[in-house]
């Protein structure tokens, strides 16, 4: 296993054999190009598998009450997004790239559930 850091980002950011875009070992298609802050520890992570690998403690979830705080970055151009920025987006607002729309599916392992879902 390789751990990446940063990857040129200006943010503390890990992965599992991860790239400049933030694809990682378990997510790497053109459009896996997010990685999402973990509440428990600040660290960017490409998904909830590398925190699993790397981190050493249980994930948990960025709270409802932050959802109006960065907790999303760009891997295209480092834009750090708030929750409820990424979960009405499609794409990046800064640079387009294009979001994975399955990731969304995995909402519930990176951000508490809001009384408005």
């Amino acid at each position: 296993m390789t751990a990446w850091e940063n990857a040129g980002h200006q943010v503390a950011l890990r992965g599992v054999r991860m790239d400049a875009h933030t694809r990682c070992a378990h997510y790497h298609s053109l459009i896996d190009v997010i990685a999402l802050k973990h509440h428990c520890c600040g660290i960017y992570y490409p998904c909830h598998l590398c925190h699993g690998e790397l981190a050493g403690h249980e994930a948990m979830p960025w709270p409802a009450d932050k959802f109006d705080e960065p907790a999303v970055l760009c891997g295209v151009c480092s834009t750090q997004l708030s929750p409820a920025q990424y979960l009405e987006a499609d794409s990046c607002p800064n640079c387009q790239a294009l979001f994975n729309p399955g990731c969304k599916a995995h909402r519930h392992l990176y951000f508490e559930a809001d009384s408005g879902s």
